[in-house]
């Protein structure tokens, strides 16, 4: 009985230790890393007379996960340094706030409190950004899995891209014990040639992206995927129901009348955090080139190249 006892104590003991780590995580949270360094070698849009800048504006009005200020901060100061201007908005998107912007930048976007997953958007703010890209903007739209997926897929389907807003999982081309953590690159064929991941010259290739548990996507025939899973991928929603991602891509571009548009299925590898544990992920990380993929996408998108 003394043994039972004790067993049971053990265990109780355990499961407390379990619940407190957790809420200490949740508590503490991610967080971006503040030793991060923003700077750009060769800034795409230089300071100096006749020089001009793109602006760039960041969603922060539709309850974002990620914003110029918190988690996406290391996002907007590495764009600074290349020399974009760089603001917020916390306005409901409309053909008079979006006339000035050259890139709308939107990150893990959420529908209302109690329902993340539903539209974040209203059918109006939609069509005006379809329109304002149609007409020669350029959106960059960031969403995670679940809710985020769901809170954005419909301003995605105006652009024909279909999110699966569950958990993009690889068995194979993963890193470490995460297979939600995912690798593309030149070495295991899941990086193509094409105008982003080459870059303007040598020195801006990118070779290897890391990205940090989201969803799949798919697109138009005439898209590029830049992000290509593997004939393995699966889309997982739970330990019994996956689906197969074979096609899918975790990010893609396209072209939209005369404008353009990049859709990633992951935030994390855009921004540069570090966890409770001082774990980092994302740009911050030495063994991959999502800084650089970042830089590329921006710049496409800006048609600096």
């Amino acid at each position: 009985m003394r043994i039972l006892l004790r067993v049971g104590l053990a265990l109780v003991l355990l499961l407390a230790a379990g619940i407190g780590f957790a809420w200490w995580y949740d508590h503490v949270g991610q967080h971006s890393d503040a030793d991060f360094d923003t700077r750009v070698q060769s800034p795409a849009y230089p300071a100096g007379a006749g020089t001009r800048h793109p602006r760039v504006l960041m969603d922060e009005g539709h309850r974002n996960f990620h914003t110029a200020s918190g988690r996406y901060k290391p996002f907007a100061e590495v764009l600074r340094r290349d020399g974009y201007g760089v603001s917020s908005t916390q306005r409901a998107f409309t053909a008079e706030m979006l006339k000035d912007a050259d890139v709308l930048v939107i990150a893990n976007a959420m529908g209302p409190e109690d329902h993340e997953g539903r539209p974040a958007f209203t059918p109006q703010e939609e069509a005006a950004v379809a329109a304002w890209v149609s007409a020669g903007g350029s959106l960059f739209l960031i969403a995670d899995h679940a809710p985020f997926g769901g809170a954005a897929a419909r301003l995605a389907q105006r652009f024909g891209v279909t999110m699966h807003w569950r958990y993009a999982r690889d068995d194979r081309f993963h890193e470490g014990w995460d297979n939600e953590r995912l690798v593309f690159s030149r070495d295991n064929g899941l990086l193509d040639d094409d105008p982003i991941t080459n870059g303007r010259s040598p020195s801006e290739r990118v070779n290897r992206v890391v990205t940090f548990t989201g969803q799949s996507l798919s697109g138009p025939a005439d898209a590029i995927p830049l992000l290509r899973l593997s004939d393995g991928a699966y889309d997982w929603e739970s330990r019994k129901v996956r689906y197969p991602a074979k096609g899918h891509t975790q990010a893609l571009a396209l072209e939209f009348g005369k404008g353009r548009g990049v859709v990633a299925g992951e935030a994390a590898m855009f921004s540069a955090q570090v966890d409770p544990l001082g774990i980092k992920f994302g740009m911050n990380r030495g063994d991959n080139d999502d800084r650089q993929f970042l830089l590329n996408i921006l710049h496409w998108l800006s048609r600096a190249q």
